[in-house]
């Protein structure tokens, strides 16, 4: 088909009209947009959120089918699936199914646009095997399962487009790599397939691209929207600042600081970073003004689909004045009457901090408004440096993920259960991605091999031989067993089995973890959903439970992982430092913590940018060694494990370690040779991966990372719907698997994935490479506070948070608090 237009074309017109239509005017990034797409280009497009990247998209798509059917477009009907949308979050599904039905039908095009998810029903979802629609919106987990049925190659057999939004969320994921491989299948089955991401601006827009296309990127394009949103940020400041803080106390205390902009505003979503936090601040709010029943509500992953679906139509219709959410609403859901956002503690990202504050002013050309509420005092500095990044523009890379075979394993077997694969073509086709671009023969020959005898140590065993090479070459899955479990596995999402909150008399509240349930006996009270619960029973996967009296329960925790302090926020957090060290604080919130800042330099230092500070101190628990390299938490932990392996080897000893986003702690029942230490090169970048090896326990780590790949490459079985395997037997299961590879099969390639993935990604030796690096070029600042120090008290406390309960710790904190108070 010809994709190039005349000027004033019918596409042209159209969308011009329809843009007039809505007392729109179009922006330049959206008609170049239109004018690449109508060329038949493929690329990435860069927008703000809210800046109407959904219709710069979309309209092309539709626009240029228009362009091919000049005379039947206004009538022509059951045209089979035209435009993919590939969406990373099931809850942005039903939102942009609405905005692109809305447009089709305002446009005169008789288009049907549906969503495809997990939470799709099971008839809606035969209608569409048998009708497709012509746009279909739908997640990288559901066209696996496409994938994976018979005579799925029939569904894509008019598919003109591909269109992958929020890619930046996806870049840096397995979610991710799943994306390029049913691009890259797509692109086999569709030569002429345009395919089009788009994207929030990262630090690498480029090879974000490049991941995207694969092979294809020589001939990509970049649309970027020049429009600069306006963010504007604005602090919750306490009223004292302690001198001495702690994580996690401060949140809730600011409740009467945070209540006046909930009821300044029409409506108000507030984040929290985790699903405990969201559910604890829910309480805190509806206690603290009772008015709120009936205007709030909480949305996160564990809520059931139907209660959350009810939340964004709530918001969308505007009768809801307060939502509290995690990260399942950080994405382009388009809540026009959302006014203000409340990030309730450090985000540990720009991205995610921008991302969230989008979420209000969510149309071209407004402002968005978001609040920050330190959970403790330190976290102003994160404050001051968000502000900062949001000025200069700063803004973090994705680094792509590459060679997954556990990925790739499922692909096969995707593949095997759906029509079928021949050998040569699916390397072709794999190759054809950013991730497997380099891949071996010899590595696929042995992930074909895995998929049909369980490769050289499970080939005695049936059950691995799940694929079957018939007379014509083609590698099939036959077992309808198999089949079905596979498609019940596809994905790369592994976490705790999830078991489902129900009443007794019946309907249906969301799911909790099953470690957290184990915990609890008949009787027992926790919260969820904003509702105190009385667990009954736990039956099957079903946890049975009805409504309690009164007001004490548990708040659940769900698994997941830490957030990471991106290396940006690292140094704009070193960068605040050091601006108020030299008389030049930049914003309020630094301003604010000159009581901290002086205590800190009075008792030990500031550190400059070109300084490490370190802290030696003795206590009555023994004697503390305290490191500020400000890399974050998860830097930090590995990094203390290096440094107490390292002074382990000049002197026999034994340390506890503590740790958080600005620096750890070394704590010993007998002196620490420092000094011996630093001449030794403790902080040397040198011999980084072979000290690392001795200072973890890198088998124990690999055993827990092989665990979810394990999973996604289909070795372990979690289970049918309401008949899934218990944690414990996955956890025996994946441990008796790794160790079978371990003494019989060294050279799997599972295995060496998983210590792979402990370095890369759990140690991420680059960035702690890099932080050593800086550190060898620093002036290690030593000193020896006579008391504990504002910066190293919050160290202290995790520490006994891990073995006190919150009673407990609170108590301690204060007496504390009181004596470090009388000495200073």
């Amino acid at each position: 088909m010809d994709h190039v237009q005349e000027p004033g074309s019918l596409p042209e017109r159209l969308a011009a009209a329809w843009y007039t239509q809505r007392g729109w005017t179009m922006f330049p990034f959206q008609a170049e947009m239109l004018a690449q797409y109508l060329q038949g280009n493929s690329g990435l497009l860069n927008a703000p959120t809210g800046a109407g990247k959904t219709y710069a998209l979309w309209l092309p798509a539709v626009l240029d089918w228009v362009g091919d059917h000049p005379d039947t477009w206004q009538t022509q009907t059951q045209n089979g699936l035209q435009v993919l949308w590939i969406t990373p979050l099931r809850a942005l599904s039903q939102d942009i199914t609405q905005a692109c039905q809305t447009a089709c039908d305002e446009l005169g095009v008789r288009w049907r646009v549906e969503t495809r998810t997990g939470d799709t029903s099971s008839a809606q979802k035969d209608r569409q095997r048998k009708h497709m629609p012509e746009g279909l919106i739908t997640t990288p987990e559901s066209l696996h399962v496409l994938f994976s049925t018979r005579d799925h190659l029939k569904l894509f057999a008019g598919l003109r487009a591909v269109i992958v939004d929020e890619w930046h969320e996806l870049l840096g994921s397995k979610r991710g790599v799943q994306t390029e491989l049913v691009l890259a299948h797509l692109r086999r089955l569709r030569p002429d397939l345009r395919v089009w991401g788009i994207s929030a601006t990262i630090g690498n827009l480029d090879q974000a691209r490049a991941v995207l296309l694969g092979a294809r990127d020589a001939q990509a394009v970049t649309v970027r929207a020049d429009i600069r949103k306006e963010i504007r940020v604005e602090s919750i400041l306490p009223d004292t600042i302690e001198r001495f803080p702690w994580a996690g106390h401060l949140g809730i205390r600011m409740l009467d600081k945070v209540l006046p902009v909930i009821q300044a505003h029409r409506s108000t979503l507030l984040f929290t970073n985790t699903r405990a936090q969201a559910e604890i601040w829910y309480q805190a709010l509806l206690e603290a003004d009772p008015d709120l029943a009936g205007l709030i509500a909480m949305h996160h992953g564990s809520i059931s689909a139907e209660t959350r679906a009810w939340v964004e139509e709530s918001l969308h219709q505007g009768i809801l004045k307060v939502v509290i959410c995690t990260s399942s609403l950080d994405l382009g859901v388009d809540f026009r009457p959302v006014e203000a956002i409340i990030q309730v503690g450090g985000p540990k990202g720009i991205a995610r901090f921008v991302q969230r504050a989008g979420r209000s002013g969510h149309r071209p050309g407004a402002v968005s408004h978001i609040f920050f509420v330190p959970t403790h005092s330190l976290e102003l500095v994160e404050a001051a440096a968000l502000r900062e990044a949001v000025t200069q523009g700063v803004v973090e890379e994705r680094t792509p993920v590459v060679r997954p075979y556990d990925v790739l394993v499922q692909y096969l077997l995707t593949l095997a259960a759906g029509d079928g694969f021949r050998a040569a073509e699916v390397l072709a086709e794999v190759r054809d991605t950013f991730a497997f671009r380099a891949l071996s023969e010899d590595a696929f020959a042995w992930a074909v091999r895995f998929v049909t005898v369980g490769g050289d140590s499970l080939q005695a065993y049936e059950m691995y031989h799940k694929v079957i090479q018939d007379e014509t070459g083609c590698y099939r899955m036959e077992n309808r067993r198999q089949i079905t479990q596979h498609r019940l596995s596809i994905g790369t999402i592994v976490s705790d089995v999830n078991l489902t909150v129900k009443f007794v008399s019946g309907g249906r509240l969301g799911t909790v973890e099953e470690s957290f349930i184990a915990q609890f006996k008949e009787g027992d009270t926790f919260w969820f959903g904003g509702r105190l619960l009385e667990l009954v029973r736990v039956r099957h996967l079903e946890v049975l439970v009805r409504r309690a009296e009164g007001t004490k329960g548990i708040v659940p925790r769900w698994m997941g992982s830490r957030m990471q302090l991106s290396s940006q926020m690292a140094h704009l957090l070193r960068q605040q430092l050091d601006d108020w060290r030299t008389g030049h604080p930049r914003h309020p919130e630094l301003t604010l913590l000159a009581p901290l800042f002086e205590k800190q330099q009075r008792e030990s230092a500031l550190p400059s940018l070109d300084q490490c500070l370190i802290e030696q101190i003795k206590s009555r628990e023994g004697y503390h060694v305290f490191v500020y390299p400000f890399e974050g938490r998860i830097v930090h932990e590995v990094l203390a494990a290096v440094t107490a392996w390292r002074i382990s080897r000049l002197q026999p000893i034994t340390f506890s370690i503590a740790m958080n986003d600005y620096g750890f702690e070394l704590l010993s029942s007998q002196p620490i040779p420092l000094e011996a230490a630093i001449a030794a090169g403790v902080f040397s970048p040198e011999r980084l991966d072979e000290d690392l090896m001795r200072s973890l326990n890198e088998t124990e780590m690999a055993q827990r990372r092989f665990r979810e790949i394990a999973s996604i490459a289909g070795l372990v079985f979690k289970g049918f719907p309401g008949k899934a395997v218990t944690g414990r037997h996955l956890q025996a299961s994946t441990s008796l698997l790794f160790q079978v590879f371990r003494d019989y099969d060294p050279d799997n390639l599972l295995l060496q994935q998983a210590y792979t993935e402990v370095i890369d990604y759990q140690v991420d030796i680059h960035r702690l490479h890099a932080a050593l690096t800086r550190m060898a070029g620093q002036q290690l600042l030593l000193t020896h506070p006579r008391q504990f120090t504002p910066f190293c008290f919050p160290i202290m406390v995790d520490r006994l948070r891990e073995r006190l309960s919150s009673e407990k710790l609170a108590d301690r904190v204060m007496q504390m608090q009181v004596l470090l108070g009388k000495e200073g």
